[in-house]
């Protein structure tokens, strides 16, 4: 994680379990960790609204910490999770598209009709996701186009689900 806009300048704790993050980029984000707080045993010491307010900024900028080596969350993490509760597409998105599709970078590009270096700057969090490019991730994942074929029907939710069968 050596890039930039995931090196935090400032944070702040306010409301209960809200932060206010500022990164190297010159963007801010709020971000909300109620949710994950109460979910997680690793961060069940944060429900502690005292410990709470006593976020900082972590080593080089890398993570909030509360607890050094002990309790912290990482930067990347904590932007995507703001990107995603402001309504936008955070980019591990495309890094588990990537995955569960097992293209490469070159195949994903291609199959969704942008450069290479256009995705990597999308997956790698550099510029925001349209969601253009989210829904047609989507839609290549519900079609899963084969060759240099379009389908020419898109499959109801039953098809789809008949189509992925869970295992």
């Amino acid at each position: 994680m050596s890039k930039e806009h995931f090196r935090l300048t400032a944070v702040q704790a306010f409301n209960e379990y809200q932060l206010r993050l500022t990164y190297a980029d010159g963007q801010s984000f709020e971000v909300d960790l109620t949710a994950l707080i109460s979910s997680s045993a690793f961060l069940a010491p944060l429900k502690d609204i005292s410990l709470f307010a006593q976020a900082k900024v972590g080593f080089a900028g890398r993570s909030v910490d509360w607890i050094e080596d002990d309790l912290d969350l990482g930067s990347d993490n904590l932007r995507h999770l703001s990107v995603e509760q402001a309504g936008g597409i955070g980019h591990e998105r495309l890094w588990t598209w990537l995955h569960e599709t097992g293209l490469t970078l070159e195949q994903a590009a291609a199959e969704l009709g942008i450069s290479r270096r256009m995705l990597i700057y999308y997956r790698d969090g550099e510029k925001p996701i349209p969601r253009s490019i989210w829904l047609a991730c989507l839609g290549w994942e519900a079609v899963r186009p084969k060759g240099l074929d379009l389908p020419m029907h898109i499959p109801s939710a039953v098809e789809y689900a008949e189509l992925h069968p869970c295992t």
